[in-house]
């Protein structure tokens, strides 16, 4: 189905809906002006009423009144769209401060909130917004936004959504064309594909496919920690940017991280027990990668790439020779490496594109030690181990402020 002017529309209208498109949106943007107020209303409206529907409070924390002012404050300041900063004592320059246009946002399909919530950023900075679902949305963001609409009508000329597939590269180049930046969620190959049908000139906010790790140096309670990192894994399957794949230990020994896995996988199995479920087709993918690395071993020898399984119930643990940060086989399977300390920055930088949280397990001592170490690394989050995948209303994506990526600053010449 594709959204537009408040107004459900069959799939198979789409090129008539993208023929009226620009005509459209330049009426909107030439006559009209979102009011920051009445969008904090009703986002905080919102936020309530999904609180009432799906019974998570996060939600509403996050599209509070209170958490939307605090976080226009932090990001853009005192100054708004549409509002103005003064002159410097010595210029005649003023600066004007407007919405970025029109968004095009790609969502991502693991977080079912997301899509919506991206759209949601676009109207705090009072832009159109045009939304490509994601292919495995199960209609949570339609419903989520027709609900905002029907909170406040104004709404609906600034949120147009389409379920156009990824290969349907004509129609997504006309939607980029419509637009002043694309914000785009996914993986590598999605960032790709943006980038190679963007026109030239237009702004480009790439929150792309990053991996989280978790790193123990030591802990402060064991017990508890331990238990909370395998919560975590568990409760997002590891299907979140934020999601814990591998487990660094801060060793040299691997004798030292086998003995860790056959400990952690105790902890993995009793989490589990609290999230059962999973797709038969994944778990029967994961056994084929499983089936496949014996026959590796058996081809090779039982030292081939160091890599020792333990198989639990609903999980599993991989204790692995290399020290690289990947991508795990999800759902309950983690990875886990020796990473001593010295090597740390080395390693990990070899993934600075791709760093995300770091669930910091650690001794109070080294705290302060360690979160420098892995800040110079480039993560743009550390947490304790199980608020790896937390949603922070005052956190940034990916190391940015994405309000000010939303905005344009226009100087004028004062008369």
């Amino acid at each position: 189905m594709i959204l537009a002017n408040g107004k459900l529309y069959d799939s198979g209208r789409q090129e008539e809906v993208l023929a009226h498109m620009e005509e459209w949106i330049n009426r909107t943007m030439e006559g009209k002006r979102l009011e920051e107020d009445m969008v904090i209303s009703a986002l905080a409206c919102l936020g309530r009423k999904l609180e009432q529907k799906y019974g998570d409070p996060q939600i509403a924390g996050m599209l509070g009144r209170e958490a939307l002012e605090d976080r226009l404050m932090r990001e853009l300041g005192d100054v708004r769209p549409y509002g103005s900063m003064k002159p410097s004592a010595h210029g005649r320059i003023s600066t004007r401060v407007m919405p970025l246009g029109t968004l095009f946002h790609i969502g991502a399909g693991n977080a079912d909130f997301l899509p919506a919530y991206s759209v949601a950023e676009g109207l705090l900075t009072c832009n159109v917004n045009i939304l490509k679902l994601p292919g495995a949305d199960n209609g949570a963001s339609m419903e989520i936004l027709r609900m905002l609409i029907g909170i406040q009508q104004e709404l609906a000329d600034y949120i147009y959504v389409f379920d156009t597939p990824s290969k349907d590269r004509d129609a997504l180049m006309q939607l980029a064309g419509l637009a002043d930046g694309i914000v785009v969620w996914g993986s590598d190959g999605a960032v790709a594909q943006v980038r190679s049908m963007a026109p030239p000139g237009i702004r480009l906010a790439e929150w792309g496919h990053k991996l989280g790790f978790a790193y123990i140096s030591g802990y402060t309670d064991k017990e508890a920690e331990l238990a909370a990192l395998a919560e975590h894994m568990m409760a997002t399957r590891q299907l979140l940017c934020s999601s814990c794949q591998t487990v660094f230990i801060d060793t040299e020994s691997y004798e030292e991280i086998l003995e860790f896995g056959r400990e952690f996988l105790a902890y993995l199995e009793r989490a589990a027990d609290s999230h059962p479920g999973g797709s038969p087709f994944v778990t029967g993918a994961i056994s084929l990668r499983r089936y496949s690395e014996g026959l590796e071993r058996i081809v090779y020898g039982e030292g081939a790439g160091w890599n020792r399984i333990f198989q639990g119930k609903g999980c599993s643990v991989t204790v692995c020779g290399d020290m690289e940060l990947e991508l795990s086989p999800m759902f309950g399977n983690c990875l886990i490496k020796r990473l001593p300390r010295n090597m740390a920055f080395r390693c990990l930088r070899r993934h600075k594109g791709h760093l995300q949280t770091a669930g910091l397990i650690c001794a109070r001592e080294s705290r302060e030690e360690l979160e420098a170490l892995l800040c110079a690394c480039g993560v743009s989050r550390i947490t304790g181990a199980g608020s790896m995948s937390a949603l922070f209303d005052d956190g940034t994506h990916d190391g940015e402020y994405p309000l000010r990526r939303y905005v344009r600053f226009v100087d004028v010449e004062d008369s």
